[in-house]
């Protein structure tokens, strides 16, 4: 069970197990369906071995949305609290030029003014992690 979402400027990047990056293209929000749900969600997935936590960031980008070109830029660190622990990520903000083709697990992407409310496959993090980058002046 979540217990809090919480933000820091900055953590030891050991700590950073994922990237989740808020998108916009054309003015709009980028959300992702994966293809076993109905739900959205906002791009972003685990730090693989050797990889910094800005190379996850774009190469999930890239999977999860198609992203061919693109800005990216860190906004800050978040953690999910849940009873068993504190799990850490970096929380990006990217503006989308183009994309091509999906060639993974995501079914497809959707450019929204705003998140459609109750629709999120993470509900008790992804509409805070937007808060943020809004909160930050990212967009």
């Amino acid at each position: 069970m979540i217990r809090e979402v919480r933000f820091y400027d900055e953590v030891d990047d050991a700590l950073l197990k994922f990237a989740v990056i808020a998108a916009r293209s054309e003015g709009k929000w980028v959300f992702c369906r994966h293809r076993e749900r109905t739900t959205l969600e906002i791009p972003g997935g685990h730090r693989e071995p050797g990889e910094s936590v800005d190379q996850t960031a774009a190469r999930e980008l890239r999977e999860e949305t198609g992203a061919e070109v693109f800005s990216l830029r860190p906004v800050c660190v978040y953690s999910v609290v849940r009873d068993d622990g504190e799990s850490f990520g970096g929380l990006y903000y990217a503006e989308v030029s183009s994309f091509g083709e999906l060639h993974s697990e995501i079914e497809e992407i959707f450019l929204l003014e705003e998140p459609l409310e109750g629709n999120w496959t993470y509900p008790e993090i992804q509409p805070k992690l937007l808060e943020e980058v809004r909160r930050r002046g990212t967009v």
